[in-house]
């Protein structure tokens, strides 16, 4: 079964052609590498099978639902898409708090084992405005996995960890696949890329070429 499916893509900025009919499919159970310099369309894509940012023209169905037909924002995924936004005068905790309480999924217990399985400390009272980059980007992880969701869209997910933190995160990725999470995943690293993808598919000026 493919957990996301991209037909005749298309997203323009006025004159600019952000992506450029693109068509692709992704299997659930597998991680899903994207790769492209800066400006070469991965993060639109990703924002648009995310609901972020409505298409010009074609379709994106995910988990078998239209997006923006059948449901505005996809079901069932976690999403980290540029620096995770946070309140900075919460603790980590509080601002997940805050967020699980949007869809009322989960409680206190789930919001813990998320904040522990990257590395964090739920009991720890300082804002994430003192958070470091890597800090922030591991709460982030933890916001996109509390409400164990079957997809997860991962732009730059590395961005600030440093060498322990990458081995740590990229593990844990690896464990969430066994679990069978779908996974799609933007990165700049091609060691990321090698260690944790099923297949990749490479963008330029808005097109997409599958190269494994």
């Amino acid at each position: 079964m493919d957990a996301i499916v991209v037909k005749n893509l298309t997203k323009k900025f006025k004159e600019a052609t952000v992506l450029d009919n693109v068509n692709i499919t992704f299997e659930s159970g597998k991680v899903h590498g994207l790769i492209g310099r800066n400006g070469s369309g991965k993060t639109m894509l990703m924002k648009c099978i995310c609901g972020i940012v409505p298409p010009t023209s074609g379709e994106i169905i995910v988990n078998e639902k239209r997006i923006g037909k059948d449901v505005d924002i996809p079901e069932n995924v976690g999403v980290i898409i540029e620096t995770p936004g946070f309140l900075p005068n919460y603790s980590g905790f509080n601002n997940l708090k805050f967020l699980a309480k949007i869809k009322n999924k989960i409680g206190k217990d789930e919001i813990r084992n998320a904040i522990q399985s990257v590395g964090l400390n739920p009991d720890d009272k300082k804002h994430v405005g003192k958070y470091s980059l890597g800090m922030r980007q591991r709460l982030g992880l933890a916001q996109a996995i509390m409400e164990n969701p079957e997809l997860l869209i991962l732009d730059e997910p590395m961005n600030g960890l440093d060498k322990d933190g990458v081995c740590d995160m990229r593990q844990y990725l690896l464990t969430l696949k066994e679990q069978g999470k779908t996974i799609l995943i933007a990165s700049h690293s091609a060691e990321d890329i090698d260690v944790l993808c099923d297949t990749v598919c490479e963008m330029d000026k808005g097109k997409i070429f599958r190269i494994r």
